[in-house]
């Protein structure tokens, strides 16, 4: 695999190897972030699914930050993001076992694809990076194999203040059906700024009005993908407290943005398969192991990501 840009040359996909923890303190900020009731994860504790994010921050040094926040690419990453804005697109995790609080953990890290399509919008270009994660240095399998997804579409050409308001769009019919758990958020600019710290998220359309509504075309400062997706595995560990994550899969369907809560819906799949298109494989769930149905939905009734989760009790 190979990408070749005018500016950049030819880039080539390369393997990145670190360690870092997840300090207990991290933990301790998110899990106020997300209002969670009792204590924090405890030094040694499992850590709560997804929240190995708070480790492997980026480390690019600020000259090397491109006006969208973002590292340049070009590195680790294709040379695919010039002249374009980036979007979590989605992703799936395995998960293996437990990474412990403040624990040393190994991450192999590998652009795994790079897809270039043609969408409505224009030329989008999907890219897949592979991480293996596992705590301690032992070789064998990862605790944690994830696989995130991006997309790089053409930036908007640039405007004075915000779009003008485009025509309402109908609900979407899932928003309105029975969800067996739900709570929310109010992703107001205080938690989007919080949640861009812990993460050490530089881009700037979650911080930065201005530029969100000008510059990248948003109506407004959007909510992290990344985000959402903790706030969809939440509702597993809040409402399944007996169960614990085996897989996870996320989509982002459209964005979400602050000034009205958004809702984290989840029931149990009621034939044991995830809902099409979700599910890792699309099949049956393996034995033991029970489906979750996720949604984030946003204030106009439209979800905003959908998600799959396989549990099963812990112990088993």
């Amino acid at each position: 695999m190979s990408v070749t840009d005018p500016e950049a040359g030819e880039w080539q996909p390369v393997t990145e190897r670190a360690d870092d923890v997840v300090p207990a303190g991290a933990a301790a900020a998110l899990h106020g972030l997300l209002d969670a009731d009792g204590p924090a994860p405890a030094p040694g504790a499992p850590l709560p699914p997804l929240w190995h994010w708070l480790a492997f921050l980026p480390r690019a040094a600020q000259r090397d930050l491109g006006e969208d926040g973002h590292p340049r690419v070009g590195t680790f990453l294709p040379p695919v993001g010039l002249g374009r804005r980036r979007m979590y697109a989605g992703g799936e995790l395995q998960f293996g076992g437990a990474l412990p609080v403040g624990a040393t953990v190994h991450r192999e890290s590998v652009v795994s694809s790079v897809e270039e399509k043609t969408g409505r919008s224009g030329s989008l270009v999907f890219v897949t990076v592979r991480h293996e994660l596992r705590a301690g240095e032992a070789a064998g399998t990862g605790a944690v194999v994830e696989h995130q997804d991006l997309v790089y579409r053409a930036m908007p050409p640039p405007s004075s203040g915000p779009p003008p308001a485009a025509a309402p769009a109908p609900p979407d019919p899932e928003a309105a059906e029975d969800w067996t758990w739900t709570w929310s958020l109010s992703p107001d600019p205080t938690l989007l700024f919080r949640f861009s710290a812990l993460t050490y998220n530089a881009h700037r359309i979650h911080y930065d009005r201005t530029y969100a509504t000008t510059a990248e075309g948003y109506p407004g400062l959007v909510v992290h993908g990344p985000l959402q997706a903790v706030a969809l595995a939440e509702i597993c560990r809040r409402f399944l407290p007996d169960q614990r994550l085996t897989s996870f899969r996320f989509r982002a369907l459209r964005p979400a943005f602050d000034g009205h809560p958004v809702r984290f819906c989840g029931r149990v799949a009621a034939d044991g398969r995830a809902p099409e298109g979700s599910a890792p494989d699309g099949g049956e769930a393996p034995e033991g192991e029970d489906r979750v149905d996720l949604a984030a939905i946003d204030h106009e009734g439209h979800v905003t990501m959908r998600a799959s989760a396989g549990v099963t009790a812990r112990g088993s």
